[in-house]
């Protein structure tokens, strides 16, 4: 299940830099999974350890342990990411393209008010499979340019990812974009003519009544259409409560073009018109919503939305060791798909077993496959303790008499 040389990275990366209540790196992990992944406390944690013979330890030195082994977990996660890298196997439509969503979650420490850590997420979708995951501080920015892509990548993000920059970064990686547009962070221009394009009265006249596009250019050149769908009535009315909320925070009026657009869904696509048109365009657009599974998997399952620290080297461990826990329930997923009753995967060619006929019928073995001296034996233990619990039940009563 874990990367190769997990074991000796725990020493590089200064994990385990003496065996000293910890005998080993398979014990330190074990130890801080059952602090993370199994939401003890640090002295819960010591206390399990000690009874189930893992490690005898005190929890400021499982602390310590703790703090400065977050590299080598961050070490782990970045090699189970790469692994998973492209092995959703999932191709769009019409070009052989890997669909990549994007985005990031802020974590908080107790006692914030604000965000403290920052998880930037990549998966592959519809199969939810991680190709990149990095933990940075709350000053850690939403770009495209964190990430790795490669030819045939569709990418996919909301609107923050929407600005020049970050999409030429994606294209000059060979990859596609597909996000949500930014009124402020993109302004566009009219392919045909090069002039400033009013995108906001361009949707309001002609998405009013269904899907539209139309051809565009960003300051710096670069070729792209605008999509955009209207949304159901609820919908556009839910937007517009938060549009209003946000700008009632802010101290202003909700403006009415950002109520107008709160009824539309308007994207920014690069894949060429001819191989994928509008309906195309939109139904992969919802598919990037597969991002949110992971960040719900991630913070409500495995319990990760709030940090229970506050030393800045334990958060990013406890962090990274949630995130390790994620990884490794992706991946015993992954495998469980191709379970099989003997517990292992068959050669790709393997000849058939050819079996004589007088071993076609083997002994018949007991229940759990005990053979039957080792059962019998284990009966007759069990009848000892029996009587002797029953002698000691007739001592103590004939005691109280």
């Amino acid at each position: 299940m874990l990367p190769p040389g997990w074991e000796a990275q725990a020493k590089e990366k200064g994990a385990l830099v003496r065996v000293r209540k910890v005998g080993s790196a398979r014990e330190l992990l074990r130890l801080l999974l059952l602090h993370a992944g199994g939401k003890l406390s640090l002295r819960q944690t010591v206390v399990r350890a000690a009874q189930w013979g893992i490690a005898q330890m005190s929890d400021m030195a499982l602390f310590k342990r703790a703090k400065a082994s977050g590299e080598w977990l961050g070490w782990m996660c970045r090699r189970l990411v790469e692994e998973q890298d492209g092995k959703g196997n999932w191709a769009v439509p019409g070009e052989g393209l890997r669909m990549v969503a994007v985005d990031s979650t802020d974590i908080k420490e107790p006692g914030a008010r604000g965000a403290s850590w920052r998880l930037h997420y990549a998966i592959e979708v519809p199969g939810v499979t991680s190709v990149f995951a990095e933990l940075t501080d709350k000053h850690g920015g939403e770009s495209l340019e964190r990430y790795k892509f490669r030819g045939g990548d569709l990418v996919s993000g909301d609107r923050n990812y929407c600005k020049e920059g970050q999409i030429r970064h994606a294209l000059l990686s060979g990859a596609h974009v597909l996000l949500r547009w930014h009124s402020t962070g993109l302004p566009l221009l009219r392919a045909e003519d090069g002039r400033p394009l009013d995108a906001v009265e361009w949707v309001k006249r002609e998405a009013a009544a269904g899907m539209a596009e139309t051809a565009v250019k960003t300051k710096g050149g670069l070729d792209l259409r605008l999509c955009a769908l209207p949304v159901a009535e609820g919908v556009a009315e839910r937007e517009r409560k938060k549009v209003k909320e946000s700008a009632r925070k802010q101290g202003r009026e909700a403006s009415e073009d950002s109520l107008a657009m709160a009824g539309f869904i308007v994207l920014v696509c690069s894949l060429p018109r001819e191989k994928h048109d509008l309906a195309t365009v939109m139904s992969l657009y919802r598919l990037r919503w597969q991002v949110e599974l992971a960040f719900k998997r991630l913070k409500s399952l495995l319990g990760a939305s709030h940090v229970p620290k506050r030393d800045p080297g334990s958060a990013r461990a406890w962090l990274q060791a949630k995130m390790l826990a994620s990884l490794l329930m992706e991946k015993l997923l992954r495998q469980a798909e191709v379970f099989s009753p003997w517990g292992y995967l068959l050669a790709a060619k393997q000849p058939p077993l050819r079996v004589h006929r007088s071993a076609r019928q083997p002994p018949a073995l007991p229940l759990h496959g005990h053979p039957r001296p080792l059962a019998a034996e284990g009966r007759k233990d069990a009848a000892r303790t029996l009587r002797r619990g029953q002698a000691q039940a007739r001592q103590r009563k004939n005691t109280l008499s």
